[in-house]
């Protein structure tokens, strides 16, 4: 009797961390939102693949850090590496009027290696195209953000705008 080839069909990416503090010097009382974004022979097998957490005030240390010490945890199944994981963060805050508004998007791939890691991400906001834009924007108070934050983490549409 032949024994069975016991190879393995799939492998395990396990994410266990937290998103711990921010500097946004501009701004107070912010929260975070964490999705991920991958390809599509990834699938998530345990944990959440997207949260929203608490709102956070400016610490007092002369850094004037916001603290979240947000948990993640998750782990996906694959076949393939292509399409390696990326988290999206997402950061809102009130503005004037008292409106959650974006006040950053940054995104970075899961480390490929095992072991302890510590990223910083930079974060931006998307600006309005034109003058008559810009200006309903600050007359209005609604600023440009994507309906779809996991729009940061993909290729399309990178092409560099010429300078005005």
């Amino acid at each position: 009797m032949a024994a069975a080839s016991c190879s393995p069909t799939v492998f395990l990416l396990m994410v266990s961390g937290q998103i711990e503090r921010a500097q946004f010097p501009e701004f107070d009382d912010l929260y975070c939102k964490y999705c991920f974004v991958y390809g599509s022979d990834w699938a998530p097998t345990s944990g959440l693949e997207e949260g929203i957490s608490q709102i956070t005030s400016k610490n007092r240390n002369a850094r004037r850090d916001l603290v979240w010490n947000f948990p993640i945890d998750v782990t996906f199944k694959s076949t393939n590496p292509f399409g390696w994981p990326q988290i999206v963060i997402s950061v809102y805050g009130p503005d004037l009027f008292g409106n959650d508004v974006v006040r950053g998007y940054g995104a970075v791939h899961v480390p490929f290696t095992p072991g302890r890691h510590e990223r910083v991400l930079p974060m931006f906001v998307p600006e309005s195209t034109s003058r008559l834009q810009k200006l309903t924007s600050w007359l209005t108070g609604r600023y440009p953000e994507f309906t779809d934050p996991k729009v940061v983490a993909q290729g399309e549409g990178r092409e560099a705008a010429p300078f005005q």
